[in-house]
């Protein structure tokens, strides 16, 4: 029987409760989540959890999640699915057999996995491309513009270096709707139709960043971070700002994108979903 082996975060366990018409139901097994304090006991535990819940699987499709690798049976087909090339401790604990990253994935930054001695396929989009549908977005802007905020905790392993604070003065003469981290109330599969009725986001997270700008909203990430698909983002004209050092000819930049609405023309939408399915079917 298949199981979900979910990590225990807010807003996880809201997108597992409000999965229908998303996901399949199926049994759930809540594990911790192995930062800050203790976290190394956090990890045992894990480990002895998963290797319990995964007793007889024979295929293990883990996202960024390695200790449910390490703890399959032997001969289990495992797959490891990631874009986030910096996320090296992961990379290094992962044991598995076939390796899924985007086109776009900078081996560069990504040594420890890239090491790996695995099946590698590279499929073409983002992550957003495989849950996300093409909305029709707001042409007019209102007045004043409508702005979706997201702040970030900045606790994750690879994050907390990345993390800058959006300055406040950045909101003036905007109407800010936030929905920061692990304080997003209602249904999270929902939040791609509230980006859909805003007229431009600003943002911390890399993610939100990326899902924003594939369905056509000028985006303000305001982060060190470095990865492939921002990169990709930018190269293909999706509407991407990128602050690393509260530059502000990136915001005047940003500012100047939200009342272009009506020219931005949105690449075409790659088949990502069946591409991953495919993969994982056989």
């Amino acid at each position: 029987d298949d199981v979900i082996i979910a990590c225990e975060r807010f807003e996880v366990r809201a997108m597992i409760e409000n999965s229908d018409g998303h996901m399949p139901r199926r049994r759930t097994v809540w594990v911790p989540r192995p930062i800050g304090k203790g976290r190394w006991r956090k990890a045992w535990k894990r480990a002895r959890i998963s290797r319990k819940a995964l007793k007889g699987v024979d295929k293990v499709i883990s996202i960024g999640a390695p200790l449910e690798l390490r703890a399959a049976p032997k001969n289990a087909k495992k797959f490891y699915i990631t874009d986030t090339e910096v996320n090296h401790l992961a990379h290094r604990l992962s044991k598995p057999t076939d390796i899924i990253i985007p086109t776009h994935f900078d081996e560069k930054l990504a040594e420890p996995l890239m090491k790996k001695k695995a099946r590698f396929h590279r499929i073409d989009g983002l992550h957003g491309h495989i849950h996300l549908q093409p909305h029709i977005r707001p042409i007019e802007v209102s007045n004043p513009p409508e702005i979706l905020v997201r702040k970030l905790i900045g606790d994750g392993v690879h994050d907390t270096d990345e993390i800058l604070p959006i300055p406040e003065s950045w909101f003036e003469g905007l109407s800010i709707n936030f929905a920061n981290e692990n304080e997003v109330e209602g249904n999270p599969w929902e939040l791609d139709l509230m980006i859909a009725q805003m007229n431009g986001v600003i943002t911390q997270s890399v993610t939100l960043a990326s899902e924003a700008v594939i369905l056509g909203l000028p985006t303000l990430l305001v982060s060190k971070a470095k990865r492939g698909f921002l990169d990709r983002l930018q190269e293909d004209g999706y509407p991407l700002f990128i602050a690393r050092d509260y530059d502000e000819s990136v915001l005047a930049a940003w500012l100047a994108g939200i009342h272009l609405l009506e020219t931005l023309d949105i690449p075409n939408w790659p088949n990502t979903k069946s591409e991953i399915l495919d993969l994982i079917k056989h």
